[in-house]
């Protein structure tokens, strides 16, 4: 829970310091609530590799930050792909850096 804290007050003074679109924290983790409702989507949230992508990757969160996208995600198979390439793409880049 600590750690969950930690990682939103320092997305908040990165969004606070002027870079980039201010990011809706509060609606990011209402989708991820609805995404946690998924068996494949649990199971990659429990996944270290995944996990962190969820709070401090900005282009996830953004991602995450629409709910007409995260309803499109558990409702469409093809939607659904198409978020576990940008996930594992991110994870790549993650790797990278």
């Amino acid at each position: 829970m600590f750690l969950h804290f930690l990682l939103h007050l320092v997305e908040e003074l990165f969004i606070s310091s002027g870079s980039g679109i201010v990011l809706n924290t509060q609606k990011i983790d209402k989708n991820i609530e609805l995404l946690k409702g998924q068996a494949w989507f649990k199971q990659l949230y429990e996944d270290e590799r995944y996990h962190r992508l969820f709070f401090v990757n900005r282009r996830v969160r953004k991602y995450l930050q629409s709910t007409i996208v995260v309803k499109k995600i558990i409702s469409n198979p093809k939607a659904h792909q198409k978020f576990l390439l940008f996930l594992d793409k991110e994870v790549e880049r993650s790797r990278q850096t």
